[in-house]
């Protein structure tokens, strides 16, 4: 694969893709303690969470980034085609929570925000951004969540009552990207994103949830957490979340299934995918070490190669 990408421009998009599922409530944080992979008990108004809800087999139902908007009001950012799926799921066990869901408001819209310049230029917008990985900022109807070390990412959570024209004021400041090269660089990443046909595919070890920060093994119960804490404590994942490459002419949804050129049994998926201005696609995908060192095809064992990259963070030796 070619070198990793990094911006040379300081750009923003409006990002579609994404939705906000609302909670709010005297409730909210302790029902979502018994439900999510993360400790919600280490959520502060300045710093979000990254984390998973669960099957009670522990498979994952949604990906999120968890903030807080106001007080009382919290929102998981996920991606949209699965925000219903998951708002139905939690419904079932919060009928008894002082807590109410509400999915994908409309009113509120998700901006991503990245390059070297990034952190300085929003400044003239919003107040101050945190320079810390998950550090939070608000101001005004906005929330601006720091999606790296670096401070060369950030999610924009805009509350288009309080804030309408956002993103005029964000052009201001910021080139025009696209969701395309945004989701690009979350690949990079190695930031694995639950899709409509990958929803209760995969344990959270497969997508690295491990590693990344999305799981907390000793915060206590939660729905799948048996499972989950049992793989970490007692097994090994057999498959995991690796960085790959593929010709961008080739079409690929999230879920298609992988295989070795000398087998017909898949090995894996492909859980996100997005091709770049140079016409190169970047994927993240679930497989066997086996079938990453024997080679991997897309599709079907004559299908198109895989060239597996680097991960920015290392996965641990089973």
């Amino acid at each position: 694969m070619s070198p990793r990408y990094r911006p040379l421009s300081s750009q923003f998009s409006l990002l579609p893709g994404e939705a906000l599922l609302h909670i709010s409530g005297p409730d909210s944080l302790t029902f979502l303690q018994g439900q999510a992979t993360c400790d919600t008990r280490l959520l502060r108004a300045e710093h979000a969470l990254p984390g998973a809800f669960c099957t009670p087999q522990g498979r994952v139902v949604c990906d999120f980034l968890l903030s807080q908007l106001g007080d009382e009001h919290f929102a998981l950012r996920m991606r949209r085609d699965i925000s219903a799926h998951a708002a139905a799921t939690l419904g079932k066990y919060i009928v008894f929570s002082r807590a109410e869901l509400e999915a994908a408001n409309e009113d509120w819209q998700v901006y991503g925000c990245w390059g070297p310049e990034a952190a300085d230029r929003l400044q003239s917008v919003l107040a101050h951004p945190h320079g810390e990985r998950f550090g939070v900022a608000a101001d005004r109807g906005v929330v601006l969540v720091q999606l790296d070390a670096e401070g060369e990412q950030f999610e924009c959570y805009v509350d288009t009552r309080a804030r309408p024209g956002f993103g005029e004021e964000l052009a201001r400041h910021l080139e025009a990207g696209s969701e395309s090269t945004w989701r690009r660089l979350q690949i990079l990443a190695g930031l694995g994103r639950i899709e409509a046909p990958t929803i209760e595919q995969f344990v959270p070890q497969m997508l690295n949830y491990d590693i990344t920060g999305h799981v907390s093994f000793n915060k206590g119960c939660y729905t799948g957490q048996e499972v989950v804490a049992r793989l970490h404590y007692r097994g090994r994942p057999k498959r995991r979340l690796y960085l790959a490459g593929f010709d961008g002419k080739v079409a690929a949804l999230a879920g298609t299934e992988l295989y070795t050129p000398d087998t017909t049994q898949s090995v894996g998926n492909l859980v996100n995918a997005a091709v770049g201005s140079d016409g190169a696609a970047v994927a993240l995908i679930v497989a066997t070490a086996t079938g990453v060192a024997s080679g991997l095809r897309l599709g079907n064992p004559e299908g198109p190669a895989l060239e597996i990259g680097e991960l920015p963070y290392a996965l641990e030796q089973d």
